[in-house]
C-alpha cells in the first residue's frame, strides 16, 4: 500500500507537546514522513496540550515533561482523566525516580528518553495505538524500584487509582487464567503474544486485560505491570 492509499481514518493521529520549537518541528517532520501517522497539532506547553487534546482528540499525545505554565505530568493527568481514548507517550530528558513514577501514576502509557532511536520512537507509537504499554528497561527498573520501596514500608503514598483493592466477598480476586495473563503482561508481552502463548483470540485477551484492570483498579496497562510487581515483592 502506497503513501496515498492509506486513508486518514486509519492513521495514528499524534499531538506533539514540546516547548522547544526545534525539537517539536523536527519530531513533526519525522512522524509526518510515516505513511501510517499524522501530526494533528503541536503544543508548546501543558496548558496548550490539554486544550488541543480536547479539541483534536488525538490517538497519541507525545508529551515532554519540563514545559512552561503547566508541566507534562499535570497535563498527562488531565488528558488521561478526560480523554480515555487518548494515550500519552512521554518523551523527555528527565529520568529521575520521582518524575518517572509520577508520570506513570498520572496515566502515561509509555515513557521514553530523548536518546532513543527514531525507529524505537515510531515503534512505540504504533505499540500504544495497538493498546500496548512501553517503558524502556531503564525506566521500567525505576518504576519497579519505587514500588519495591512502597512494598517495604516506605512512606511514599500509593496512587488511589492504582492500588489493588479486594472486597470481603473476594470479588476482586483474579482467577487462574487472569493471573497467568497478568504475569505475561508483567513480562512485557503484547496482547498478540499473549494470545499466541495461551491459544486465545487477540480480542479475548483484550477482554481479559480490561477485566483485570477493573478488578485491580488500574487505569493503564503499565499500572497493571507495576501492581503485579508490587504484589510479587510483597508475597
Amino acid at each position: 500500500m502506497g503513501l496515498e492509499e492509506i486513508p486518514s481514518a486509519a492513521k495514528v493521529r499524534v499531538l506533539i507537546a514540546e516547548d522547544q520549537a526545534l525539537v517539536r518541528r523536527g519530531t513533526s517532520v519525522l512522524l509526518s514522513m510515516e505513511p501510517d501517522m499524522e501530526v494533528v497539532g503541536q503544543a508548546c506547553d501543558g496548558v496548550e496540550a490539554i486544550a488541543m487534546a480536547n479539541q483534536l482528540r488525538p490517538d497519541i499525545v507525545l508529551m515532554d515533561l519540563h514545559m512552561p505554565r503547566l508541566g507534562g505530568v499535570a497535563a498527562t493527568r488531565e488528558i488521561t482523566r478526560t480523554l480515555p481514548g487518548t494515550q500519552v507517550l512521554v518523551l523527555t530528558t528527565l529520568n529521575d525516580d520521582e518524575t518517572v513514577f509520577e508520570a506513570v501514576r498520572a496515566g502515561a502509557q509509555g515513557y521514553l528518553l530523548k536518546d532513543v532511536t527514531e525507529q524505537e520512537l515510531l515503534e512505540t507509537i504504533r505499540a500504544l495505538r495497538r493498546g500496548e504499554s512501553r517503558l524502556t528497561p531503564q525506566i521500567a527498573r525505576k518504576v519497579m524500584d519505587q514500588f519495591r520501596r512502597m512494598a517495604s514500608g516506605s512512606d511514599y503514598p500509593p496512587a488511589s487509582d492504582s492500588s489493588p483493592k479486594k472486597s470481603e466477598s473476594g470479588n476482586e480476586t483474579l482467577n487462574d487464567k487472569e493471573e497467568k495473563i497478568l504475569r505475561l503482561i508483567t513480562d512485557g508481552m503484547s496482547n498478540r503474544q499473549i494470545a499466541a502463548a495461551m491459544f486465545l483470540a487477540e480480542g479475548t485477551v483484550k477482554n481479559y486485560v480490561s477485566r483485570i484492570m477493573e478488578k485491580l483498579h488500574a487505569n493503564t496497562r503499565t499500572a497493571l505491570a507495576v501492581i503485579s510487581a508490587k504484589q510479587r515483592r510483597a508475597d
